[in-house]
C-alpha cells in the first residue's frame, strides 16, 4: 500500500513539473504578443513616414531602430521571467 501512495505522490509530482512548463511556455507566449504587435506598430508608423518624407528617412530609421530594440527588450524581459517561474 504504502508503495502505491509513493508511486501516486511521484506521479503527481511529474504532473505538476509538467503543467508549470506548459504553463511557462503559454506565459511566454502571451507576453510575446504585445512586443510582436508593438514592433509591427513601430516599423509600419516609420515606412509612412519615409513615404511622406523622403529626406528624413535616416532620422525615421534610426528612431525606428531604437524602438524597436526597446520594444524587444520587453519581450526578453517576459522570458526571462518566465524561465525563472519554472522550478
Amino acid at each position: 500500500m504504502f508503495a502505491l501512495i509513493t508511486s501516486i505522490l511521484a506521479q503527481i509530482n511529474q504532473a505538476e513539473n509538467g503543467l508549470s512548463a506548459i504553463g511557462a511556455g503559454l506565459g511566454y507566449g502571451l507576453a510575446a504578443i504585445g512586443p510582436g504587435v508593438g514592433i509591427g506598430i513601430v516599423v509600419g508608423n516609420a515606412i509612412t513616414a519615409m513615404a511622406r518624407q523622403p529626406e528624413s528617412a535616416g532620422v525615421a530609421r534610426t528612431t525606428m531602430f531604437l524602438g524597436i530594440a526597446f520594444t524587444e527588450a520587453l519581450a526578453l524581459i517576459g522570458f526571462v521571467v518566465f524561465i525563472l517561474l519554472l522550478p
